[in-house]
């Protein structure tokens, strides 16, 4: 089995989320693809995060794809950490072949990651184009410092047999939508209160 890792707080879950999953199944020839709804980011503000439960609901009504598969998984091992919950999936899972997919924005932040070299050194990564932070991501830190081990696109097929540290970019998607935008919207007061 050849599964794609989709983490994120999914707050709200939209369909670019859905857009980089079908883009990462078909160029990367995956069995699966796997979202890790977080109960909550270490990097990001929770105070305002949809309950898990309505999250996982949302993220699930969006999806609606045979090979899309919503979890709350790390609720219910109880981890906080990506390292840690890719660790818990490779002991429990030996002949599945993982990649972990993020967007542009998060491999520029991936620096901050806990562990973030130990996720490097335990799954390939695919990385999706995202509108404005393809730009500058593999100028961050962390893109700068896997650069040796990137390999061009058209070799992206092949991340789920390699041996981990591997990555790579998917360009095409370019969707402008972001969780952040979406929530400001959600979040902003109606004119009449």
């Amino acid at each position: 089995m050849r599964i794609g890792l989709f983490g994120g707080t999914f707050d709200p879950p939209h369909r670019a989320h859905l857009a980089a999953s079908l883009l990462a199944l078909k160029r990367l020839k995956l069995d699966r693809v796997w979202w890790l709804v977080t109960p909550g980011n270490p990097l990001k503000n929770t105070r305002n995060l949809a309950p898990l439960s309505e999250r996982i609901a949302a993220a699930r009504a969006l999806t609606h794809h045979p090979r899309i598969d919503v979890t709350g998984l790390e609720a219910v091992i109880k981890t906080r950490y990506t390292y840690d919950t890719i660790s818990w999936l490779r002991a429990r899972c030996p002949g599945v072949r993982f990649v972990w997919i993020m967007g542009a924005d998060n491999l520029r932040s991936f620096h901050r990651w806990q562990r973030w070299r130990g996720i490097a050194n335990l799954v390939p990564i695919v990385v999706v184009d995202r509108l404005g932070p393809s730009l500058y991501a593999g100028a961050s830190p962390a893109g700068q410092a896997l650069r040796t081990f990137r390999l061009p696109e058209q070799a992206a097929t092949t991340l789920p047999d390699r041996k981990a540290p591997a990555w790579a970019f998917l360009h095409g998607l370019k969707s402008p939508l972001s969780s952040t935008a979406l929530r400001a919207l959600r979040d902003e007061p109606s004119p009449a209160d």
